[in-house]
């Protein structure tokens, strides 16, 4: 154990993130996404499976090490409801508020079902969490901390 380390990151999500760069999307995606085949085509091919957790709790977890970037307007992107694309199901707005009281004073974006798996393609990685709301998938951009 580890202080200070949220014990829902476990060892092997902790080395993805270490080894992340300013620009690096991470993909935090539900019990129903093709998270195997997704996370074969990225960065580092790896998956990492938290059956046990909601995608709000992944992501609270990984937010208290993860910076966002500040540099562009979309560091979280959800995917889109298909056919109804300004509907905001539950997972996502638990995800919202878990972005808002990490501090994220940003807008949310939102991204057309095959255009995420596309862009989650281009991950570095993938965490299959254990969610079974519907859409709640998210992916993250990594920021830069400033020295200090």
């Amino acid at each position: 154990m580890l202080k200070g380390i949220d014990p829902r990151l476990p060892p092997d999500l902790l080395h993805i993130l270490a080894r992340m760069g300013h620009g690096d999307d991470l993909a935090i995606v539900d019990g129903n996404h093709p998270a195997e085949t997704v996370a074969a085509a990225t960065v580092t091919g790896e998956l990492v499976r938290l059956p046990g957790l909601t995608v709000d709790a992944v992501l609270e977890a990984v937010l208290t090490l993860f910076p966002l970037d500040d540099f562009t307007d979309d560091p979280i992107r959800f995917m889109q409801v298909v056919g109804k694309p300004e509907e905001r199901p539950d997972a996502v707005q638990a995800m919202e508020g878990v972005a808002r009281r990490a501090g994220y004073a940003g807008r949310f974006h939102a991204l057309e079902r095959f255009a995420f798996y596309a862009a989650a393609k281009g991950a570095f990685a993938v965490v299959q969490c254990g969610e079974r709301r519907l859409y709640g998938n998210v992916l993250i951009r990594m920021g830069a901390l400033a020295p200090g």
